[in-house]
């Protein structure tokens, strides 16, 4: 397996990688700092930040100048500094990463690896986990060894292409010291299929292998913030587009399930969208081998008609015969129900969410039955 890696402009990243595949050490998914070689000047905990880092001239901690990243001492007597992380999925395969240096200059990180590794849930250790992963783990190389330059984002993809392993586990090396703001690292979540084919899951949930493969507009919020886990903290981790000015504009967003299935229960969710939520939603969804699909392909049909939403509620619309099974604080929060236009027998593998004609969405969730 080569790690060796194509740098190519935020321009060719966003459709070839970030539209395809999910940030799966990010924040907001779940990822996790296991540990860290050094955090001197600013914290590990920054690289997986959800935010674009910030600067704030003349701040400084007992420390040194505040940055908002990861900064290590100086004359490191190591090859390299590093971080191990905790990916928010069970396991993912590894495609491209994202380094941002941004405001580091002068003391950025001259070059960096990535590396990965896989322990499995059930393994017994007669180590603790942390020592295991810095001491006895194997690490495989996915990302080589790449320059990166002062105060900027650098965009670095496999040539190989997706890693044919799955991963739970990732490690960044800088050499030999300095500061990273932000590490964004993109796969593909592998979905774990369940044991019992009636057993309902969230098909959408980027941890199931869901990704929003295309969009109209992500002005004031991202659009994978719909598959990510909870109901989120403000308004910042929904998705939300711009205010329209035309005659009878929409807004869209086209989703690839992680794992092709039979529907039972779509639910939209406002939470926090309290004076910008959409005035009305519709969902449709098709079947298709690949993900050559634009917004008005004729295969689109609707599994949920246009409806009315409300602000910071839970919108659920349930095949006839399934039952809810929304969470108490869910249910609390439901503002309104309806009936969702799919059979038991049709399979799906994307789903187009349009809001009518703008606004903001929480969270998409679209639960189902696996297709073994």
């Amino acid at each position: 397996m080569s790690a060796a890696v194509d740098v190519i402009s935020h321009e060719e990243f966003v459709p070839s990688i970030s539209s395809k595949y999910s940030d799966v050490i990010g924040h907001k998914l779940g990822g996790s700092i296991i540990s860290f070689s050094d955090e001197w000047f600013a914290a590990a905990e920054n690289l997986i930040a959800p935010n674009a880092p910030i600067r704030q001239i003349g701040k400084f901690t007992p420390a040194g100048a505040w940055y908002d990243g990861w900064e290590t001492r100086r004359h490191n007597t190591e090859p390299a500094d590093w971080v191990i992380i905790k990916l928010g999925v069970a396991s993912a395969q590894l495609i491209a990463t994202e380094i941002d240096t941004a405001f580091f200059n002068g003391n950025h990180a001259p070059a960096i690896t990535v590396e990965a590794t896989y322990l499995a849930p059930s393994e017994k250790l007669e180590v603790s986990e942390r020592e295991y992963l810095e001491k006895q783990a194997n690490w495989d190389l996915v990302i080589d060894k790449t320059e990166c330059g002062p105060s900027q984002r650098h965009f670095f993809v496999r040539k190989d292409g997706l890693t044919d392993k799955v991963y739970t586990h990732a490690r960044i090396k800088m050499y030999p010291d300095g500061g990273i703001a932000r590490f964004r690292l993109y796969g593909k979540p592998t979905a774990v299929k369940p044991t019992d084919p009636n057993e309902e899951v969230d098909l959408a949930h980027v941890a199931n292998g869901g990704v929003a493969i295309s969009f109209s507009d992500q002005h004031f919020g991202a659009v994978d913030n719909l598959l990510i886990p909870g109901r989120g903290k403000d308004m910042g981790d929904g998705w939300e587009t711009k205010r329209s000015r035309e005659q009878g504009h929409v807004d869209w967003v086209i989703v690839r399930l992680g794992l092709p299935g039979y529907l039972d229960r779509v639910v939209i969710d406002t939470a926090h969208f309290k004076g910008n939520f959409p005035q009305s939603i519709t969902v449709e969804g098709l079947n298709s081998d690949d993900d050559n699909i634009t917004v008005d392909d004729a295969r689109w049909k609707f599994v949920v008609p246009q409806a009315k939403t409300g602000p910071h509620k839970v919108h659920e619309y349930i095949r006839e015969g399934e039952i809810s099974f929304l969470t108490h604080v869910e249910a609390e929060n439901k503002e309104s129900y309806g009936v969702l236009q799919a059979t038991k027998e049709q399979v799906y593998t994307h789903v187009k969410l349009t809001i009518i004609p703008d606004g903001g969405v929480k969270r998409l969730r679209v639960y189902g039955r696996v297709k073994f």
